[in-house]
């Protein structure tokens, strides 16, 4: 896979996307702290990212804007799923409710039919978290269904999440290519 950048927005509009590498971690790691995201967004601690970052079967991809600072970044993984199903592991923005993160992941979307043989793009979120869902539902992504108590807080309570999905046809569908 090509450490490509990738943008399918107008140039004055672009979203820059580059693959992390070590001294990336930082960034990511600030972003995924981001005050309230704590209910939201995952957080590994940096020996994981960097094992993570080491493996062929993950991503990360960095957005970037105008900035030499990124915005917002993705992990993926399962980028050698035998079935083409690429997994949205985590994603965050610096700033939620302002169209970044419907922008980045679009272009993230992108990049996964571009650069990869997924067939699927899916991800998974908290029922509760109706803006992340409106965003991927804006991109295409339909609701594939729920997994009931399926995620384990770190105080103990079970919570829902949403399954959603595109498929590189359905993309495609929406005018982008792949």
């Amino acid at each position: 896979m090509a450490n490509s950048h990738f943008s399918p927005f107008p140039a004055n509009d672009a979203v820059t996307l580059r693959r992390a590498e070590k001294a990336d971690l930082d960034a990511v790691m600030a972003l995924e702290r981001l005050p309230g995201y704590e209910a939201v967004v995952g957080r590994s601690p940096r020996a994981e990212h960097e094992v993570l970052l080491a493996s062929p079967r993950h991503a990360y991809l960095l957005g970037f804007l105008d900035a030499a600072t990124p915005f917002a970044f993705a992990l993926l993984r399962d980028l050698d799923n035998a079935h083409g199903n690429l997994y949205l592991q985590r994603v965050a923005v610096d700033a939620p409710g302002l169209g970044r993160g419907t922008r980045f992941l679009a272009a993230v979307i992108g990049w996964a039919f571009a650069e990869t043989s997924a067939h699927r793009f899916h991800l998974d979120c908290f029922v509760e978290n109706a803006r992340a869902r409106r965003a991927y539902q804006k991109l295409g992504l339909t609701h594939d269904g729920i997994l009931r108590e399926a995620y384990l807080t770190p105080e103990g309570k079970r919570r829902d999440l949403v399954l959603m999905a595109i498929t590189r046809p359905e993309w495609r569908a929406r005018g982008h290519a792949s």
